[in-house]
């Protein structure tokens, strides 16, 4: 992948992280800690997985 394309893979996540943030769990820092980590995990995994072959 080139760098370009690992910046918006980047910017993707945090729009998600921020947007789940922002809308679900505002106020609650525990809950909303796992949740960012969950979701940098399957972001992670998905990249290991399916993009880095490629």
């Amino acid at each position: 992948m080139s760098r370009a394309a690992v910046a918006l893979y980047v910017l993707g996540m945090v729009v998600v992280i921020v947007g789940a943030d922002f809308l679900f769990l505002r106020g609650r820092f525990w809950e909303r800690l796992a949740v960012n980590i969950a979701i940098v995990c399957v972001f992670g995994a998905f990249y290991l997985l399916v993009l880095r072959r490629r």
